[in-house]
């Protein structure tokens, strides 16, 4: 039979979906709603020593539409603004009340190893099933030193790693970026200095546009703005790259991040190495409603594979990935149109001329393929308006 359930550094997730550290998460009251709705667990919005002032802007959220549906979405937003005092109590209230839902804090610090150290200490016994370290978040942190300018450094990586490993009782999940030159360096440090796993990835440094009447930036905060995290379903490609690279270079567990909208992502996350993923945007955007369709079309995909839990999904397709110069490139492919759907706009043919093959013809109503000149780059089956053209 099969089931959704995973295992994960000894921690039991009744299904791999659960809520990324952000204002889905910001609330008890929320997650006791996420949880009841089916959610497996929830990363809390990061929690800070007490002292750690947030200060938020307003407005500070922006969006790319794609035919009336959110696509990208960027934020300036912080970190949570709850007391230490007021999460364990939280935190004890979900346990009671949700015991089978998985509790990750994730945390943040200044760069001093006591207040990294205390702040574990204080959430060791509160009832969280692991910690996750924020290392990664664009919104204003870096300014002070903390979150992505933490991430890029390899070096500032381990040593915080050491220190959080030091008095830690329960895994410790790194939360990688994707705003550097290599993540593979990233990862090696942190399992060198003892990480349990990764969480990849955060938001990826983003301006989300002008306004071309005022030249303000947007989001727009006093006519102001800065660089935010953007997120949502476009950044899916690069968290698929940034995970499969981790696992290229880790064998470490992997909470897999970015764009994740619907249980095909998830999949396809699992394909790359991820054992358990994480989802944010899609929330912000349709509520935690959602989870029963991702449940429910995990579910009937394994079933339909004879897969009998995600498990069997993880790392299917790493080996498929390779370097550019060891790919085969002695086998083409070429475009076959379906004169039935095709309309004969001749946009292949023009965009096939002006992209460098002039392999396209439109002739007595038909496009025509010169064989000769195609290379098989497969431009025409992609803005093909009506799908009419597949490789083969």
């Amino acid at each position: 039979m099969t089931t959704l359930a995973v295992k994960v550094l000894g921690i039991d997730f009744e299904n791999p979906f659960i809520l990324s550290s952000a204002p889905p998460t910001a609330k008890i009251e929320s997650l006791d709603k996420a949880f009841t709705l089916g959610w497996g667990g929830a990363v809390l919005k990061t929690i800070t020593p007490d002292n750690y002032e947030m200060i938020e802007a307003s407005q500070r959220y922006a969006s790319w539409k794609c035919n009336g549906r959110v696509c990208g979405f960027e934020n300036i937003e912080m970190l949570s603004h709850l007391t230490i005092q007021q999460w364990l109590d939280g935190i004890k209230y979900l346990k009671q009340k949700h015991p089978t839902k998985v509790q990750i804090a994730s945390i943040m610090a200044p760069v001093i190893k006591e207040e990294w150290q205390n702040l574990v200490k204080v959430l060791n016994d509160s009832g969280i099933d692991a910690f996750e370290l924020n290392f990664s978040c664009p919104n204003g942190i870096p300014e002070r030193g903390g979150g992505m300018a933490i991430g890029t450094s390899a070096e500032a990586s381990a040593m915080i790693t050491e220190w959080v490993m030091e008095v830690a009782k329960k895994p410790v999940f790194v939360k990688l970026s994707p705003n550097v030159t290599s993540i593979a360096d990233i990862t090696k440090a942190v399992e060198k200095a003892g990480a349990s796993g990764i969480s990849a990835i955060n938001t990826v440094q983003s301006l989300m546009g002008i306004d071309l009447d005022t030249f303000e930036p947007i989001p727009n905060v006093n006519g102001k703005s800065t660089f935010g995290g953007y997120s949502g379903i476009s950044i899916k490609p690069i968290g698929l790259r940034c995970v499969a690279q981790v696992r290229q270079n880790s064998n470490l567990p992997i909470l897999g991040i970015g764009g994740v909208s619907n249980w095909r992502d998830a999949a396809e996350y699992m394909c790359v190495g991820a054992d358990v993923v994480q989802v944010c945007t899609e929330v912000m955007v349709n509520g935690y409603g959602i989870i029963g369709a991702m449940k429910k079309g995990l579910s009937d995909y394994l079933e339909s594979k004879g897969f009998s839990s995600p498990a069997d999904l993880k790392n299917k397709a790493i080996a498929n990935l390779s370097t550019h110069e060891k790919l085969n490139k002695q086998k083409q492919v070429y475009p076959h149109v379906d004169d039935a759907l095709c309309v004969k706009c001749g946009k292949c043919v023009m965009l096939c001329n002006e992209s460098e093959h002039s392999a396209l013809s439109l002739i007595d109503g038909h496009i025509v393929v010169n064989y000769d000149a195609c290379v098989g780059c497969s431009l025409c089956s992609h803005i093909c308006p009506k799908s009419a053209i597949k490789m083969k």
